[in-house]
């Protein structure tokens, strides 16, 4: 099965081609995975604009197509099924996707297969042909989400915890705003977290005894005000800068470790899988493999393929295999800001 897929749901313009084989054990090839980002447009706003986002996804995507297919060597032709990402994200910027999509579906006849974008980012643990094991716990950190879910099977989700205000990303961006430090808030403060002392700055560790598998983020931030405000030195001396980037980095990383190895422990999981944006951040990936291993017998720990964690098509064209029942005409599509995870 040979699947195009397309990625609009926020600031990255995606499309991907991916080659399904195998029966039992589906076997994914990804021909091609073009991304065109727009981290430089949103950067000075420290954050994305949802109607720049969808201006720049409308000028950009003819070209992310062509290339895709390009790098692909395929033609339309050749290709089995549309798919594309339909929920949850920016209304503005996801219909960019389901009607360039649509269009595609009407002027080749081909089915289209919604994808709902959590889901794709958990399915792009699959990308790697890892076997992965059931029952399996997916800790999904991104800018809007974070949560657990467990999967007893293929498209079977249940969610046990998710943020009950600030997601995990979205605390990155706006801790790097009010430092100074620059967009996306992730990668800049990693980056200045490698060198530092992450026990320098005491940082609470928001709902680690809450008892549940819910995240809050928002009491984080506003601890790192008050810091700032106590320790001047943080926005006037490189070191201590580095010294709190990783003490954030590390409280943050604290609480989705211990919230995930519990649930873990309680549902009898086989399999722990990191999946969205933020999976990408090296001290949570290490300290997840690290206690995983020491604090669970025979539990797998998995995360995305490098390319794989932030927003791609390929994850897209992943998920759409696994759902592609689904696979409608072009008259049935349309976009959702929210739809459930099902």
């Amino acid at each position: 099965m040979r699947i195009l897929a397309i990625e609009t749901s926020c600031d990255e313009t995606a499309c991907a081609v991916v080659d399904v084989t195998g029966r039992t054990v589906p076997r994914f090839t990804v021909l091609s995975n073009v991304i065109s980002s727009q981290v430089k447009l949103h950067a000075p706003y420290g954050g994305v604009v949802p109607t720049l986002a969808s201006r720049e996804h409308l000028k950009n995507i003819p070209h992310v197509f062509q290339k895709a297919l390009r790098e692909a060597r395929t033609t339309m032709e050749e290709i089995d099924a549309l798919a594309v990402t339909y929920s949850p994200g920016l209304v503005i910027a996801l219909l960019i996707g389901v009607n360039f999509t649509r269009g595609l579906g009407y002027a080749y006849g081909k089915k289209i297969i919604p994808v709902h974008h959590i889901a794709a980012h958990i399915y792009s643990n699959w990308l790697s042909n890892k076997a992965i094991a059931f029952p399996l716990l997916n800790i999904v950190v991104s800018g809007g989400h974070t949560e657990l879910v467990l999967m007893k099977r293929i498209n079977s989700f249940t969610i046990l915890g998710e943020t009950r205000d600030d997601a995990a990303g979205e605390a990155f961006d706006k801790v790097a705003k009010m430092l100074g430090i620059g967009y996306p808030g992730g990668p800049a403060i990693a980056k200045l977290a490698r060198s530092g002392d992450a026990n320098r700055y005491a940082l609470p560790r928001p709902m680690l005894l809450s008892g549940d598998y819910d995240f809050s983020f928002s009491g984080l931030k506003t601890a790192v005000i008050h810091c700032i405000k106590k320790h001047p030195e943080i926005m006037k001396d490189k070191t201590a800068l580095k010294n709190f980037c990783a003490s954030f980095e590390q409280a943050v990383a604290d609480v989705i470790t211990e919230k995930t190895i519990r649930a873990a422990q309680e549902y009898r999981v086989k399999t722990i899988a990191l999946s969205g944006g933020v999976s990408a951040n090296t001290r949570l990936r290490e300290q997840l493999a690290r206690t995983t291993a020491a604090r669970l017998n025979n539990v797998a720990f998995v995360i995305p393929a490098p390319g794989f964690s932030t927003d791609n098509a390929a994850m897209i064209a992943a998920a759409a295999y696994f759902t592609r029942a689904r696979a409608t005409t072009w008259k049935n599509i349309d976009a959702s800001a929210h739809a459930p995870l099902a």
